[in-house]
This record gives C-alpha cells, structure tokens and sequence, in this order.
C-alpha cells in the first residue's frame, strides 16, 4: 500500500472508532481481520496514522479547523511528518486509492492556523475539561506536561535479575537497537517509533521466553524499586493486576520473603501465573480471595497499592483512552481509591510502610488521597521522599518533581517515562 491508501484506511478505523465509541486497539485489529491483503508494514504505518490522530486530535483540528476523521488523519501526519500541503498532495496524487487531497480552501486554513499561535489548550492535546486539572498540578509547566504526553513512546524493558544481567539482555536484543534506561538501573529501551515504522516484537525473542525480561514502562520499574521491597520481606500487592510490579519485587526481593499478590477482579490475575513461571519468581502467591487476607491483617512489612486510576500517565500508549474520559470516571476513582487504601492500610504492621501509587498526573488522584488519609490517619506520616529519591537515583534530584511530604511525581515531559505519582507511608 501506498500512503494515500495507508491514509485511507487510517481515516475509514478513525471513523470506525468516533461512530461506535471504541477502544483503538480492537478498531484496529478488525480492519486488519478484514483487510487481510495489507500486510505487517501497512497494518503498522496505518496504525501509527490512527494513534499520531488520537494523540495530535486538538493540533490537526486546529490547523484544518475540523474535527472529521479525514482532517485529523491528516492534520497528524502533516504535523509528525513535516509535511505541507503541497507535499501531502503531491504524495496522494500517485495513489488510486488515496483520499481526496487538500483542497485549497484547506490549505488556505491550514497556512492560518500555525500551531506556534493555537492557544494552550490546543498545544496541550488534552480535552478542554482537563486543562483546569493539569494546571493545578503541574502550574506554569501545564502546556509542556500534557504536551508531552501525546509524544510517541519508547519500548521499555526490565531485566529479571534472577536469571540475567542487563548485559547479557543487551547483547541478545542489539540488533534492535536497545539501549540502557537512563534512570532505572535494570531498564533497557527501545527508542519512540520513527516515520511509519514499528517496535521489533521483542516477545518473541528467546530472551523474552526464556525469562529474561519483561515489558515494563521504566516509570512503572522505578516505582517498584521506590517501594524498598528487600529480601525476605512479607510484602502485599494490593492490586496486583497482571503482576508487573510483583515481578519487579521479586527479583528485588532475591526470590526470598513471600509476595501476596491481591487482587479483587480474578480475571485481572489471570496473566500473573505464566508470567511468574516464565521469570522464575518462586515466593510470590496470586491472591484472589479478599477472606484469604483477613488473617494477615497487621503483619505486612510493605504494602503496595497501585490504585485504579484514571491511566492520564499512559495517555502516550493509549491515546484514545483521553477523549473517553469524563469527569464523573475522575470522581469515581477518586472515591475508589479513597477506599482502597483504608482497607489496604490494615494489613500494614507497626513500623511498616504503605506504598501508593498510581498512573496518574492529576493532584486530584496524587496529592489529595495522600493528604486526606494522612488526615484520616494519625498513626501514619510520610517518609522523606527527597531522601528515598536520592537512595536510589544520586545526583538526579532534579530529574523528578519531589514533594517530601505528598510524594513523587514522574512524566514525561520530566523523566521521559511515563506519568506515575509514588508516596510512601510509614506506620508509627
């Protein structure tokens, strides 16, 4: 396929995703089911067109000032491309198959709308109810904190340490092009897509079979290693989900202790039991039963709550989850997380620690829930959190936006990985 038909298709899934209010991914995979003739390259270009429309939707619709599927399929690709319109139709008129090229009522909109004068929301890329949000969290930086979040990511890996070294997990991957993360010491990545291209399937490597790594934003692996989970620790992961950071623990934890890995949707669990196998991790157990807990209550070292959340810190990888979102799904997590955490901080023995953590770059999910609990909770005070940052990364300080008291909080636009907000809570 050309780009013309690679565009139309693009446009046909974004229409496909605005008319039945779908997630991208599943938009995408049935195109390809039904266009079985685009092969691995197309079905990639095409895709990186759909997510560059979804992460650059205010951007393209400012330019062509229209939000149609068609302007935002290519206002993306002009902007990520660096395309003009000249350029553009000149490229669609080799294809039979392309949509209809930029008309010159277009291009005369085009050539007045620069982005270097569209407001700050426009810049932002972020639904206009969320501009109030990101502004109070993030002050003057706001525009360049969401902007960042509509960035292509990279490919992030973490290195199990029970059975590799980054070294070793380097050299197998090099001709992918991987390099070691710049913060989390077992991190290795593969830089953002270029142009129309795609991440190397890295699961299918024997390294990956063999247990060598795991897939694993290395902002997600620095708030694992935050938690200080230690050797022969008794350790609670609230929410374990699929186990990442349980996985992450266990390495760090040198197989010893015991990992209880909790969560209340059992269908969330199911990845965690081939995962643990493949990694090696002997001292973790998949909880799904809150009444096999009750008796635990009192006795953790650390627990960890990686709280449901609105996900804005995954809004690279997940572009279209962002224009899904509304207000009253903020209020909800906020009350679940209000929750959780009352009933996760029991298990917590005295002198132990609770860890909160979310994917999230809102105060409202971050600072708020940390400072009501510790309103709620007396026998609770936070660590020093510009102490436990300098532990474990020297001299970066700078890197991470740090409150002693309310938390960690990494981005983007800061730490170049994804958005996660880290505080941890000490038992008196």
């Amino acid at each position: 396929m050309r780009l013309g038909g690679r565009l139309a298709a693009a446009i046909e899934i974004l229409e496909d995703i605005d008319r039945r209010y779908r997630p991208a991914a599943e938009a995408l995979k049935d195109w390809g089911l039904s266009h079985r003739f685009a092969g691995s390259k197309d079905r990639a270009a095409i895709g990186n067109i759909v997510y560059d429309a979804l992460r650059r939707k205010r951007s393209a619709a400012w330019i062509f000032q229209d939000e149609s599927p068609r302007a935002l399929a290519f206002g993306a690709f002009l902007i990520e491309a660096g395309f003009d319109a000249e350029m553009l139709n000149a490229a669609l008129a080799e294809d039979n198959f392309a949509p209809q090229p930029i008309s010159s009522e277009e291009a005369a909109r085009i050539a007045a709308h620069p982005l270097d004068q569209a407001p700050d929301g426009v810049r932002a890329e972020c639904p206009e109810w969320c501009e109030p949000l990101f502004q109070r969290a993030w002050g003057d930086d706001w525009v360049a904190e969401a902007a960042a979040l509509a960035e292509r990511p990279p490919l992030d890996m973490r290195v199990n340490m029970l059975k590799a070294t980054r070294e070793k997990v380097a050299k197998a991957l090099a001709r992918t092009g991987v390099h070691e993360s710049e913060l989390a010491p077992q991190g290795l990545r593969i830089g953002p897509i270029e142009g129309q291209g795609r991440h190397p399937n890295v699961q299918a490597e024997p390294a990956f079979q063999k247990g060598w790594f795991e897939v694993q934003d290395e902002g997600s692996q620095l708030v694992a290693s935050l938690t200080e989970a230690a050797p022969g620790m008794q350790v609670l992961d609230y929410c374990a989900g699929a186990g990442g950071k349980s996985l992450a623990m266990s390495a760090a934890m040198e197989n010893t202790g015991q990992i209880q890995a909790f969560d209340a949707e059992k269908q969330r669990l199911a990845p965690i039991f081939d995962r643990l196998k493949r990694a090696g991790c002997r001292n973790v157990q998949a909880v799904a039963n809150p009444e096999a807990l009750a008796m635990h209550e009192g006795k953790f070292d650390l627990v960890v709550v990686d709280a449901p959340c609105t996900g804005a810190g995954t809004w690279r990888r997940r572009p279209d989850a962002k224009w899904r979102l509304a207000e009253k799904q903020l209020e909800q997590r906020q009350a679940e997380q209000s929750e959780i955490l009352a009933r996760a901080s029991r298990f917590v023995r005295p002198g132990g620690r609770l860890a909160y953590i979310t994917c999230s770059v809102f105060a409202e999910e971050n600072d708020d829930q940390v400072r009501a609990f510790l309103e709620a909770n007396p026998d609770f005070q936070p660590v020093d959190h510009a102490a436990l940052w300098e532990r474990h990364l020297p001299g970066q300080a700078a890197k991470a936006r740090i409150d002693t008291t309310m938390g960690i909080a990494l981005s983007p636009n800061r730490t170049a990985t994804d958005g996660f907000h880290f505080a941890a809570l000490e038992r008196n």
